[in-house]
């Protein structure tokens, strides 16, 4: 494939772990591409690291009420892409941290799941060119994703009790998808799924402060990502095979 000319990516994971820090991440990031390989097949799986409950513009909302809400938005958008399931793991929204607890979850969820690939945020970005800031959760996110995928997920020393007490075996996993990323090197030609990538962002009414601006503006994105493959609509990502 050309860099010049690149063709749409076309491989898809039979099984498939999407691992963000907040509710509507993947949806913003990834749900074209996800609705795309759930609709051709492939079993998919959503882990959010935090429940949301910082995502508010008025201090006096109660944050616990505000997480309900927005895991509820996250299981409906969940089930209009074909999740099969969604993980919340409650840590602190605004303070998520790449800590061992953390990781450990992780590397549980990827044991019992056993994905071909993981598709997360791209933790070496900081800040876009276009002018936007990768939220430090996004980073921090991404970075306890590629952490728990290597080495400790196919480590049987790293979080011993999971064999020994759960029956969880080490799983390899060689494919990343990182998106929200400053280096793509494939794109997913989602122009028949982008609409349903909107009805799962629809599903978030507690973030759409300006819905007809946001749906016109992830439209103009995949147009954008689809003009570089020559289709209508596209998703980018940076893709890591492991050696």
């Amino acid at each position: 494939m050309s860099a010049e000319n690149p063709q749409p990516h076309e491989d898809r994971p039979e099984r498939v772990l999407v691992i963000v820090a907040h509710p509507d991440d993947a949806d913003f990031g990834v749900a074209g591409t996800l609705a795309r390989w759930t609709q051709a097949g492939s079993t998919a799986r959503m882990v959010c690291c935090t429940s949301g409950d910082a995502g508010a513009d008025d201090a006096r909302i109660d944050p616990l009420e505000l997480a309900r809400t927005r895991e509820d938005e996250q299981r409906a958008a969940a089930r209009v892409i074909g999740y099969e399931q969604v993980d919340f793991l409650h840590r602190p929204d605004g303070a998520l941290e790449n800590d061992l607890a953390l990781r450990e979850q992780l590397v549980r969820i990827i044991r019992e799941f056993r994905p071909d690939a993981v598709v997360a945020m791209d933790p070496t970005v900081v800040i876009l060119d276009e002018g936007f800031i990768q939220h430090v959760d996004h980073r921090n996110a991404g970075m306890a994703a590629v952490d728990a995928v290597y080495p400790a997920a196919r480590n049987a020393m790293a979080f011993p009790q999971l064999v020994t007490d759960e029956g969880l075996e080490p799983h390899n996993v060689d494919i990343l998808y990182l998106f929200f990323t400053d280096k793509p090197n494939i794109w997913v030609d989602i122009s028949a799924t982008l609409e349903t990538k909107i009805d799962a962002l629809r599903a978030h009414t507690s973030q759409l402060r300006q819905p007809q601006q946001l749906e016109e503006m992830m439209r103009g994105w995949a147009r954008q990502d689809g003009a570089r493959i020559g289709t209508d609509a596209a998703e980018s990502f940076r893709l890591v095979r492991l050696r």
